[in-house]
């Protein structure tokens, strides 16, 4: 692997309630490093605070205590070095695949040709050249979520977050879009901070399994996934480590 891409040192996220003074502790002293083009998953039990994590790189939320850096710069607000795909999809109905995935780059204020040329070359990224100029209601939920993965990597960001992405997907559409991302990511190999709550996703897409502690969460073990891809669901050495870390996992609830 090469150098460090992201640095999460010592993180705490307290939330406080205005109304009666009370404070729930959603992360506490978390410690991570990513190396630039490494595919790392968090698992770990509801309410552990992987969204929570998410945001607070994503810079959705402030850390309470502790730093995030990116390329060693500290994290302190948005930026488009920083893609976001989240479970919703978040398209704006309005505008046709082309028009939503160059959102990013009108934003920008790029020239009309350089914004088109970017969004169809995403677009192509995710299979969807034949339907540029459908609208999101046109789309089935996987096709939706290739234009929210398109619309991410218009902005060129050096770094890929995505929350439960597969999340509300069938069985079947849900493999085949992990297997489309592993194909995307294969390109150009940008760093990607995936959470799930399925411990077989995590094994089938990352480098990396992280499984965070129960609330307050922490980083409570981390597998390195030394298996090659394509990985095959049926192959004991990934049946022994999804039953590995399911067991971890299930340490936390009860």
């Amino acid at each position: 692997m090469s150098g460090k891409k992201l640095v999460i040192d010592c993180v705490t996220k307290t939330f406080f309630e205005k109304k009666g003074g009370t404070s729930t502790v959603a992360l506490r002293n978390f410690n991570l490093e990513i190396a630039d083009g490494e595919f790392v998953c968090l698992v770990g039990p509801s309410g552990c605070g992987k969204t929570t994590l998410l945001k607070l790189i994503a810079g959705l939320e402030r850390a309470s205590s502790g730093s995030i850096y990116l390329d060693e710069n500290p994290i302190s607000g948005p930026g488009r070095e920083r893609g976001l795909v989240f479970q919703d999809f978040a398209l704006f109905p309005w505008r046709d695949v082309r028009d939503n995935v160059a959102f990013g780059p009108e934003v920008l204020k790029l020239p009309l040709s350089e914004r088109i040329r970017i969004a169809e070359h995403c677009i192509d990224l995710v299979g969807l050249s034949g339907s540029i100029h459908k609208y999101p209601s046109e789309l089935s939920g996987g096709m939706k979520q290739r234009v929210a993965i398109a619309r991410a990597l218009a902005n060129n960001p050096e770094l890929l977050l995505m929350d439960e992405p597969f999340g509300s997907l069938d069985a079947q559409t849900r493999y085949l879009m992990q297997k489309e991302l592993l194909g995307i990511w294969n390109i150009d190999r940008k760093a990607v901070v995936f959470v799930t709550h399925s411990v077989e996703e995590a094994v089938f897409l990352a480098e990396r399994v992280v499984v965070m502690s129960s609330s307050p969460g922490c980083v409570k073990s981390i597998y390195p996934i030394n298996l090659s891809y394509p990985r095959w669901l049926s192959d004991a050495a990934f049946i022994n480590l999804r039953e590995q870390i399911t067991t971890n996992i299930a340490e936390e609830v009860g």
